[in-house]
């Protein structure tokens, strides 16, 4: 169905704060439990989606995608502050805390998942089945596309700390060099469309593992 400005925003905007909000909580909840207060020192491990918004990459970029025709959802939170040494492990735990967030969008998408099925099934005529389905189907949609975004092995990504984290030293040294020119390699690939190339294949497939496992 066509929706106007005023129902696109209104669709959306629990959804992407959800998943953005769960995907750095989790961050933080990972670095505590493996040695590294600092997120949790600084309120980041919340559920407070005030303490995880930036202003661009939260509220501004997701937006525009959504209002732009053709456009790719896209956007980012305040990164959780980690100190990678002080974890027990350092090298073996960026692994881990890095992972939290992708998995969080996982969990997250099997729930809106959930409640699409509710909201589908025995609700016919019901004021709110429409709105939750559509909800539902964003909020599925925008944390698959987290968890596969942030996956792609790419720092400051999360898939970049994983890779570094299994690679040996000095290809991990050589893929940390990559990192303060990796938003700069992401705008670009979006830009191109190399991206939407690259994940819409692995967003396809984690659509039909959730189809499957539910």
């Amino acid at each position: 169905m066509e929706l106007n400005i005023i129902q696109t925003i209104a669709i959306w905007a629990l959804p992407v704060l959800f998943a953005i909000t769960a995907h750095e909580a989790a961050h933080a909840y990972a670095a505590k439990r493996l040695g590294d207060p600092t997120a949790f020192l600084q309120g980041r491990m919340t559920f407070n989606p005030l303490k995880h918004i930036d202003p661009i990459g939260t509220v501004l970029l997701p937006l525009l995608c959504v209002l732009l025709p053709g456009g790719f959802l896209f956007g980012y939170a305040k990164p959780v502050p980690v100190d990678f040494h002080a974890l027990n492990n350092p090298k073996r735990d960026m692994r881990w805390v890095a992972a939290a967030g992708p998995l969080a969008n996982l969990v997250m998408a099997f729930i809106w998942a959930l409640l699409f099925r509710f909201a589908a099934s025995g609700l016919e005529g019901s004021s709110f089945q429409l709105p939750l389905a559509l909800m539902s189907q964003a909020g599925i949609q925008i944390n698959v596309i987290l968890m596969v975004l942030n996956l792609l092995p790419i720092p400051p990504l999360d898939g970049g700390r994983i890779m570094i984290s299994i690679l040996p030293p000095n290809l991990a040294r050589t893929l940390m060099k990559v990192e303060p020119y990796g938003f700069f390699i992401i705008i670009a690939l979006l830009v191109t469309g190399i991206l939407g190339y690259v994940l819409v294949p692995l967003m396809t497939m984690v659509m039909r593992l959730i189809q499957i496992v539910l």
